[in-house]
């Protein structure tokens, strides 16, 4: 293996040291550290995409397949969104024959501790073509009253 990196060659190398790898190393993937337990280990990379606007908090999760009956969206006093769900195996019959079977099932469950400026009495939570969307209103920021004091003199 060379130290030098290939500029026209494979560039999708798995080497940690190779700055120009396309690949990301990431340190804590097999990293036992989770509150995921065994039943949500196959369904439980559902992707998330948590974006802010100057109104609100906007988490975009991708759930294909999933009818909005299998979906969960829960939110808890100390600001805690829980956006959960499952997809089931599909049932076999026995003169079936499998030639493939890629697509996950199981439970998934992800939490977001949520920042004071949210109003979580006032989530809306919505689904289209297997993407849920969540909006979480922020509060007004109100802005101090300033007084002008006259400088006596």
């Amino acid at each position: 293996m060379s130290l030098i990196p290939s500029f026209f060659g494979n560039r999708r190398s798995n080497n940690v040291f190779d700055p120009f790898s396309l690949d990301l190393w990431d340190p804590l993937k097999d990293f036992p550290v989770s509150t995921r337990s065994p039943e949500t280990s196959a369904f439980v990379d559902a992707r998330i995409d948590w974006r802010e606007t100057p109104e609100a908090h906007v988490f975009k999760a991708d759930v294909p397949g999933l009818k909005k009956e299998e979906v969960k969206v829960e939110v808890e006093d100390d600001r805690v969104l829980q956006i959960s769900g499952e997809r089931n195996v599909e049932k076999e019959d026995k003169n079936d024959t499998w030639h493939r079977l890629e697509r996950s099932s199981g439970k998934f469950m992800r939490r977001f501790r949520l920042p004071e400026n949210v109003k979580m009495d006032q989530v809306k939570a919505s689904m289209e073509n297997g993407v849920l969307t969540v909006t979480v209103p922020k509060m007004e920021v109100k802005k101090p009253d300033v007084k002008a004091i006259d400088i006596s003199g």
